[in-house]
């Protein structure tokens, strides 16, 4: 038998991708599962943007070879949402560049920037696919505490009196996944003033902005920052397109010119449709923000009632797609969600998979219909 890369011998399957696997066998013999684990928005995307990937079917460049750095028009588009949704000027020629989902970007940026024996501060905890991508490539994580009594918010100072030398690329993530913690102006400030005095480039993973959230913040908005800092975001999230595969990392031209070096030896360009599609999206109206807030609210309140229900503790002004809750402190979080899958067929993060400061806690998603998440506070109770 042919034997695997060694690179592979630092990083395990996605736990997602291997949990779902037992979770869809249950469903298979017949058990009632109810998935609060996966936060893949189960709302449809704006009616017009269906229509408008129906309608460029027809085009006569629909089904050809795209360009690498997406269609101008696009890229126009996500010029005029950072405008207007975070007050960030951009050029749509040179400081953009869409991307087939921003986990695509987290690989095309440490292709770009990172050498074999690089380091890389990651939040603990945190998406668990920076520490992977930097694994795979021959790189070092330094995992970075964030902590409930720190507000989830790094401590710089103590970073700094470590040895930062060999630091290359710093992952932040606000609003956080998976805790909902947001950034204050202060923090971005301190993060870009970091950055600066110990030459690290820093990416700001920005999903979850526009839900639950009441003050959208791109770290690209602060002064200096287009220096020493990339954003990635998606539109994922924000407008129900998990399945399409659309983000898009912006900054400073020299580094989008970088990660275009990696992306164009990569994939040959976004479907045509799925690009029209994507333009249509980020012209949406302040109504659509408005509607998904309040179908989020609804879930929300349901959620924190089952977490009650669990004997657990959140954080009512968190942000994002998630509530996290604090488990009681005689509870091991893999074990305790183990057993709710048993018991009452219904699936939940634990916080354990985000790095070991998620021992003790429990991640509901909100990608679950009322209905759903009322028969599953009905099984609690």
């Amino acid at each position: 038998m042919i034997q695997p890369s060694n690179r592979l011998d630092n990083v395990e399957e996605y736990y997602f991708s291997k949990k779902l696997k037992e979770v869809n066998l249950m469903k298979a013999h017949g058990k009632p599962i109810i998935n609060l684990g996966i936060g893949s928005p189960d709302l449809k995307p704006p009616h017009s943007v269906i229509g408008a990937i129906m309608d460029s079917l027809e085009d006569d460049y629909a089904h050809k070879y795209q360009s690498y750095q997406g269609l101008p028009e696009l890229r126009e588009a996500m010029a005029d949402f950072y405008k207007e949704q975070f007050g960030v000027s951009l050029s749509y020629q040179t400081e953009i560049l869409p991307l087939m989902g921003s986990k695509e970007g987290i690989m095309h940026i440490s292709m770009a920037f990172l050498n074999e024996g690089d380091e890389v501060l990651i939040p603990n905890p945190g998406y668990p696919t920076y520490a992977s991508v930097t694994k795979l490539l021959g790189a070092k994580p330094r995992y970075y505490d964030l902590l409930e009594k720190n507000h989830y918010e790094p401590d710089l100072f103590a970073l700094e009196k470590t040895d930062l030398s060999k630091v290359k690329l710093m992952w932040v993530n606000y609003p956080h996944m998976p805790t909902g913690a947001t950034a204050s102006n202060k923090l971005f400030e301190d993060i870009i003033k970091f950055a600066k005095r110990n030459n690290i480039l820093v990416v700001n993973d920005n999903p979850y902005s526009f839900i639950l959230n009441d003050f959208p913040r791109s770290i690209l908005k602060y002064v200096g920052a287009k220096d020493v800092c990339l954003e990635l975001n998606s539109l994922s999230k924000t407008f129900n397109m998990a399945g399409w595969r659309v983000g898009m990392v912006l900054g400073k031209s020299e580094y989008i010119d970088a990660i275009l070096k990696v992306k164009s030896n990569m994939d040959s360009g976004m479907f045509y449709g799925i690009q029209k599609g994507a333009v249509e999206a980020l012209n949406c109206s302040k109504m659509w923000y408005l509607s998904m807030k309040s179908v989020y609210e609804q879930r929300r309140k349901i959620v924190w009632q089952l977490a009650e229900a669990l004997n657990c503790t959140y954080d009512t002004q968190a942000a994002g797609l998630f509530v996290w809750a604090k488990l009681p402190e005689y509870l091991k979080a893999e074990e305790y969600i183990d057993l709710i899958l048993k018991e009452n067929s219904i699936f939940i993060a634990p916080g354990t998979i985000f790095g070991s400061n998620g021992e003790g806690y429990i991640r509901f998603s909100l990608c679950a219909s009322t209905e759903d998440l009322e028969e599953a506070l009905a099984r609690i109770k």
